[in-house]
């Protein structure tokens, strides 16, 4: 017999829809991630993957042990605020790069950066 056999049905149910929740969105992150085509469709899906699907799986986690252990883990809080800060931040950091970087190559795939060009005004002509 294990620590976590002494959970209640209903605290077992819980547990275990954060871990099919989490588990759900990080396969299709993953799924997300190597079927897409493009680059910049692909940074989306981990975001969702790793964030969210991080978070379920350490709910799960930190209520069961919660339970088990009658006191609050909270490094895994610490954990699970760290990664839905920093997955998203980052990814976004890769994109603007890649884009830049894109851009710099011109790739005709890519948005120009939305800022119309100055243009001089013309010289008149006088008679």
């Amino acid at each position: 017999m294990t620590a976590l056999d002494t959970l209640p049905p209903w605290l077992m149910a819980l547990v275990a829809f954060f871990l099919v929740l989490g588990s759900t969105l990080t396969l299709l992150g993953a799924f997300g991630l190597f079927h897409l085509k493009s680059f910049y469709d692909r940074i989306h899906a981990p975001t969702l993957g790793t964030s969210w699907g991080t978070a379920g799986i350490l709910l799960a986690s930190l209520l069961a042990w919660s339970w088990v252990q009658d006191r609050v883990f909270v490094h895994e809080l610490v954990i699970g605020i760290c990664v839905m800060v920093t997955t998203p931040v980052t990814l976004m950091f890769l994109g603007r790069a890649a884009l830049h970087r894109d851009r710099a190559a011109g790739t005709g795939a890519v948005p120009d950066s939305g800022t119309a060009p100055v243009q001089e005004p013309s010289a008149s002509v006088s008679d």
